[in-house]
């Protein structure tokens, strides 16, 4: 493994820093700063946004005629290691620029590509991805929320939950079920949805962290016309596997506090003297390190024009379980003072109690820690793949309730 950057990432990543020193705060002590003015995100993540897009740093890798950079992956790389060095508002995009847009690309008709690219490039435009349902979570393919052809249009009914930014979003890419007599792998369609159009309803779901990012969807009599189809008609599990593979390299990197913002709490605490959590603390570190070199096989290979191996698999494993257990130990230091929940009264903003409260629907995101345990066994490590008594059954025929 290389570790360094070649001539030509340095200058790049010193253009990328020059870029957003001129623009962003660096982050201080409290990672959730720019998550606080809940009021104006929306309204400060549109801006920026616009900002990368004018100076081709949105999406780095997308051609140029796209509105994009027509740069390299490694290029992504670098900009995604230096923008998370500043408060940057870049949560709103994430799903749709992450996952939804590529999907749109890789599947969608050039009236789609020209309708919705650009527009999202620039902000104009949020979408969220409606995948999951009550009965539903990590087995996708099990969903029930149906369509049904009806001349030039389908007819959508039914019920979407943990859609995330569903109540701002313009537009949500929707997986449905559309023939109920063949298994549930191959009975299903993708459709591009207005989620401003009669019949959607968003409804938000009030967290425990005080938080309304994820929402119920319902959708009652909602037409959608053929033409906003993704993908052949039940070949639904081909583009969704897209957005999924997306959607868990995204999780993945998700942010939050490490090792080093609990070893600066325990030095300003005077904790380092706790042998226990001195302990505690050197594993947090060697599990950091050895991720982060795991990361930089993805990235040499990027920088050598050459595809990743399965390495990213364990991402969101490690990180998710990763935080959850600092996030859990900083609170235990504060005794009985961790359960305030105030960044103005707190250590580092109370990024401890904030990550705390959503760092479990981590290991939930983009597939439990089950099935990316199944996925890295039978894929990456060839050992035999699960009973599945349903394989082969229809849809209808499978017993629920």
């Amino acid at each position: 493994m290389d570790f360094n950057d070649t001539p030509e990432e340095a200058a790049f990543r010193a253009e990328a820093r020059a870029f957003l020193e001129k623009h962003l705060q660096p982050k201080g002590s409290g990672r959730m700063a720019s998550s606080r003015d809940r009021v104006n995100l929306l309204q400060k993540a549109k801006d920026w946004q616009k900002i990368k897009a004018e100076n081709k740093f949105a999406q780095i890798t997308w051609p140029k005629e796209w509105g994009g950079r027509g740069g390299t992956a490694m290029q992504s790389v670098i900009w995604g290691q230096e923008e998370s060095k500043f408060d940057a508002p870049t949560g709103p995009f994430a799903i749709g620029l992450g996952m939804c847009i590529p999907t749109v690309i890789a599947f969608g008709s050039d009236a789609h590509k020209e309708r919705y690219v650009q527009k999202a490039l620039m902000g104009e435009e949020i979408w969220c991805q409606l995948f999951s349902e009550p009965s539903a979570g990590s087995d996708v393919a099990g969903l029930k929320t149906r369509a049904v052809k009806d001349g030039d249009d389908w007819v959508i009914n039914g019920q979407k939950v943990w859609t995330s930014g569903a109540h701002y979003s313009d537009f949500g890419i929707l997986l449905v079920r559309t023939d109920p007599k063949v298994p549930k792998h191959k009975g299903l369609t993708m459709f591009i949805v207005n989620m401003k159009q009669k019949g959607v309803e968003a409804r938000p779901i009030h967290q425990a962290s005080g938080g309304r990012e994820f929402n119920e969807v319902y959708f009652t009599d909602v037409r959608i016309p053929d033409s906003d189809r993704l993908g052949e008609v039940g070949a639904g599990w081909k583009v969704a596997l897209v957005t999924l593979m997306n959607e868990r390299l995204a999780v993945g990197g998700s942010p939050g506090p490490d090792w080093g913002e609990i070893m600066d709490y325990a030095r300003q605490s005077g904790t380092l003297s706790d042998q226990a959590f001195r302990e505690k603390l050197a594993d947090w570190y060697v599990a950091a390190q050895g991720y982060k070199l795991t990361k930089f096989r993805t990235q040499t290979a990027l920088s050598r024009g050459q595809t990743p191996g399965p390495e990213n698999s364990i991402g969101k494993i490690i990180t998710a379980n990763h935080l959850q257990d600092i996030c859990n130990s900083a609170i235990e230091m504060q005794d009985h003072y961790g359960i305030i929940n105030e960044p103005d009264r707190m250590p580092a903003d109370a990024i401890f109690q904030q990550s705390f409260m959503w760092a479990p629907g981590l290991r939930i995101a983009g597939g439990t820690d089950e099935i990316l345990k199944n996925i890295i066994a039978e894929r990456v490590l060839g050992l035999p793949q699960d009973v599945r008594v349903d394989k082969d059954l229809p849809f209808d025929q499978m017993k629920s309730g």
